[in-house]
């Protein structure tokens, strides 16, 4: 499905029509409806991959292990193998389980690196990736068809090319337009325009370089992108641009199963993105200061609006003061129970607003890109994935891995830069998210799965930086209280308040 305005989001409705959803009947339809499978994502090749593969028997699990592979290939501002991300999962039977494949700062990384502005190039930003590793985890764990198989579509995507759309024509060219060709070289000499200096839509976008490293994958599974060939193209790539990765960064990188966020929210079950992440925490701690509060039945409603927004205010404070690596920090499970969701909806009033710096306690107040993409994936027998992973900003560091053909992440933006200094503009300071050697840093990425008598209802992410929790938490009860269908719940409009 080529569901753009939708942000990725499914909603899983059981209907007597048999289908595996590839493409809407129309443009004109609210809700596409199927019970054989469903996949969502902002690229209609990439579902397509992941239609394919449940077409040949595979679950949810392997159908996003290929969707995540073909989006590397056909979304280059945010589908990646040079990234990372988390990968959530409820099975139809046992228990749902976390895939946190975050990147991680180099061995060399130090706790100041980034206060001096001149230390901020491109090739120092990328942390070590993790996207192969996970998506290899969580196919070891609870794939059915062989590994292979699941990288056979990104590979035909990346040497015979696909048509670009017209919003990917225009992406491209802005990239190329706004990308020095000194610096950025091989970015240039990979994403050229076929003909004249423009990408129109129809154009294809054939990608060899990137069909080669995604063929060693496939023959050698991760093994063949973190040691080997790919892996001293990518040690190069960071020696000539003054990068910290080594070989023995990329060997020793290890994704981690986790136990998801579990909440609830007026009668639902809410499954969420645990830390490294903010997400489920941030999400799970909103909904439940939400349920204390007296929202209105028209959603636009002003105190609905106030509500939320102070809501959002506690959490986004929480998340600065609290949430970093789980590896270093210690996670206050406070954060997502109904008795401190009571103590702080009773520091909400009706008619006023809490100034954020009052909500600042022990932070010291001083006088991020919104490209990620989410995919949603549900099969026949109702396994649901959610998953969401990124580079950072658009096409990440621009750095193009030179004879790999792919992109590396900049996440090192997001660790706090400046220990001790948070500001007004939103840069964070507290120590919970510092750099460190081999730490992962946070995240507000927020795949969602909402449960009904243990029953995916609805399956939902978002792209967007800070603002991801938010939309995924104005999704979520648009849903909820406000009894939207799905279509309608994604273009409503939203708030956002990060305190």
């Amino acid at each position: 499905m080529n569901y753009a305005r939708l942000f990725g989001l499914l909603a899983l409705l059981t209907v007597a029509t048999p289908c595996l959803a590839a493409d809407p009947p129309s443009t004109e339809d609210v809700t596409v409806r199927c019970k054989n499978g469903a996949v969502v994502t902002v690229n209609t090749d990439a579902s397509a991959a992941g239609v394919a593969i449940l077409r040949q028997g595979g679950n949810a699990i392997d159908s996003a292990v290929a969707t995540a592979f073909a989006l590397a290939v056909t979304h280059p501002a945010a589908g990646n193998i040079g990234g990372g991300g988390f990968m959530l999962v409820a099975p139809a039977e046992g228990e749902p389980i976390f895939f946190d494949f975050r990147e991680v700062a180099p061995a060399a990384a130090t706790r100041e690196m980034f206060v001096n502005s001149a230390d901020r190039t491109p090739h120092r930003r990328v942390g070590v990736p993790g996207t192969v590793r996970g998506l290899a985890l969580a196919h070891v764990r609870m794939g059915k068809l062989p590994w292979r198989d699941l990288l056979g579509p990104a590979i035909k995507l990346a040497n015979e090319g696909f048509a670009l759309d017209a919003a990917t024509a225009r992406s491209l060219n802005g990239l190329l337009a706004n990308s020095d060709k000194t610096q950025f070289a091989e970015l240039h000499r990979v994403f050229a325009p076929n003909h004249g200096d423009q990408w129109r839509a129809g154009d294809r976008l054939v990608q060899p370089d990137l069909g080669r490293t995604l063929q060693r994958i496939a023959e050698y599974g991760p093994d063949g992108f973190y040691h080997g060939e790919v892996a001293a193209q990518i040690v190069a790539e960071m020696e000539r641009g003054g990068g910290l990765i080594t070989l023995q960064d990329l060997a020793n990188y290890q994704p981690v199963p986790r136990k998801p966020l579990r909440g609830t929210y007026r009668g639902y079950e809410i499954l969420g993105a645990p830390p490294p992440s903010s997400g489920g925490t941030a999400l799970i701690e909103m909904l439940n200061i939400l349920e204390q509060l007296p929202l209105e039945s028209n959603r636009a409603a002003p105190a609905n609006i106030h509500y939320m927004a102070e809501a959002m205010k506690r959490s986004y404070r929480d998340r600065a003061r609290y949430l970093g690596d789980p590896s270093v920090n210690e996670f206050p499970a406070k954060l997502i129970t109904k008795p401190y969701a009571k103590e702080l909806s009773a520091q909400i009033s009706a008619h006023k607003a809490t100034p954020s710096r009052k909500l600042a306690g022990d932070i010291e107040l001083a006088p991020e890109s919104e490209l990620t993409t989410h995919f949603s994936v549900v099969d026949k027998d109702r396994n649901a994935v959610s998953l969401t992973y990124t580079l950072e900003n658009s096409y990440g560091s621009r750095v193009v891995v030179t004879g790999a053909g792919f992109l590396l992440n900049d996440e090192m933006n997001d660790f706090n830069w400046t220990p001790g200094r948070t500001h007004n503009d939103g840069r964070i300071g507290t120590e919970a998210n510092v750099v460190r050697p081999g730490k992962r840093m946070l995240s507000s990425m927020s795949p969602t799965i909402v449960l009904r008598d243990g029953k995916p209802v609805l399956v939902t992410g978002s792209p967007g930086g800070r603002t991801i929790i938010n939309t995924v938490a104005c999704v979520v009860t648009n849903v909820i209280d406000f009894k939207m269908d799905i279509r309608a719940a994604v273009d409503a409009p939203r708030l956002h308040h990060q305190w």
